[in-house]
Formats: C-alpha cells, sequence, structure tokens
C-alpha cells in the first residue's frame, strides 16, 4: 500500500531505490494479491543485494488457513557463516520439505507459493544432483568449495551436498577421493574430499 502512498515515498525510495518505487508500483497494477507480493518481496530482495548485501534470505509466514501471508522474514548478512546459521534455523522450522529440501516457510496449512524471485527456493532435491554435474564440470573441488559457491540463493543445507555427492559417487559419476588419499566410504562425504566432476562428453 506504501507504493502509492505520497507520504511514504521517502521511505519507499531508501527501500527500492530512488525512482524504483514508482516502476514497482506500475508492475503490480492489475496483479491478483499473491502475484504482487511475490513481485515486491523479489524486489526488496534484490535491492538489498545492490545495497552490498551478498547474503539475502526470506522466510515467509502464512496464516492458519494457510491462504494469506502473516508476514516476510528476511535476513541479511555480509558473511557466509551468518547466512549459513540462518538457514539451518530456517530450514528447521520450515513446516514442509520436499526430499529433505526445506520449504523456508512456515505454512500451518503447508501452502506454498510459486514466488519468482524465489524459485530458486523451491527447487526440488532431484535438481541439486544435475546442478552440480553441470555447474562444475571438468573441475576438481572439495565439497566445502561446492557447498559455498553452489548454496547461496538457493534452500539447499549443507547435509542435502554431503547426501548427493555420496550418492553420485557410489553412482559412478563422479570420482571422489578423501583427506587419506582414499576413496570415501559408503554414505560418507567429508567437507574436505575432492571431487572431480567430469565435462559432459567424457561420460
Amino acid at each position: 500500500m506504501g507504493l502509492n502512498n505520497p507520504y511514504v515515498l521517502e521511505h519507499m525510495e531508501a527501500l527500492f531505490g530512488k525512482g524504483r518505487a514508482e516502476q514497482i508500483s506500475a508492475s503490480v497494477l492489475n496483479k491478483r494479491p499473491v502475484q504482487r507480493e511475490q513481485i515486491i518481496v523479489e524486489e526488496l530482495c534484490q535491492s538489498l543485494k545492490r545495497y552490498g548485501s551478498r547474503y539475502v534470505l526470506p522466510f515467509g509466514f502464512k496464516n492458519e488457513n494457510g491462504k494469506r501471508t502473516s508476514h516476510h522474514l528476511i535476513f541479511v548478512s555480509k558473511h557466509f557463516r551468518g547466512y549459513e546459521i540462518m538457514k539451518e534455523i530456517m530450514a528447521k522450522e520450515s513446516s514442509n520439505n520436499n526430499q529433505g529440501v526445506p520449504s523456508l516457510e512456515y505454512n500451518p496449512a503447508d501452502f506454498l507459493p510459486q514466488q519468482s524471485l524465489l524459485a530458486q527456493l523451491y527447487r526440488p532435491f532431484e535438481d541439486l544432483s544435475e546442478e552440480i554435474l553441470g555447474a562444475f564440470q571438468g573441475k576438481s573441488l572439495t565439497l566445502e568449495d561446492i557447498y559455498h559457491t553452489h548454496s547461496v540463493d538457493k534452500p539447499y543445507i549443507r547435509k542435502n551436498y554431503k547426501d548427493v555427492m555420496s550418492s553420485l559417487f557410489e553412482d559412478g559419476l563422479i570420482d571422489a577421493v578423501s583427506p587419506n588419499g582414499k576413496p570415501p566410504r559408503k554414505g560418507t562425504f567429508s567437507d574436505k574430499t575432492i571431487a572431480t566432476i567430469p565435462n559432459k562428453n567424457d561420460k
């Protein structure tokens, strides 16, 4: 409502950037409430990034019947460690998860919105395997490096990466060497284990 209120224009421009509030106001015209909400959350998170906050993590709260949003909590940090800790907390408080990947939302009715900005935060677990194989093909990195590089703006937590990397290794889709120079044991994949992801043409 503040987007079209001249009395709070100064605050809207502080949030979204000068001139940007007017553009957002135009973009939400004739949109359904859930679409307007999605656009505004998207723009707010992107604005925080433009102000220099590398790590932005939203968490939505629905009302009891799951039909309307109560509020959004948006965590902001310049450091990955703070981002990681908060994502773990939000994962535990999420009301739903898909194959171990948290929804990063508390919804008593388990209603999951399709927010454009947060589309990356609602992707199923199977996508993680394909993303890793595609993003890191031809490279050798530790699980820690993959996790730090890939997990930002995505719902996956450290355990998801350990499970996926272990599965990829056991399926013969990647090579891996533990710090002791031996292959990782079944069902395990330490942060320091080095994974070699082949080029697509090599398989």
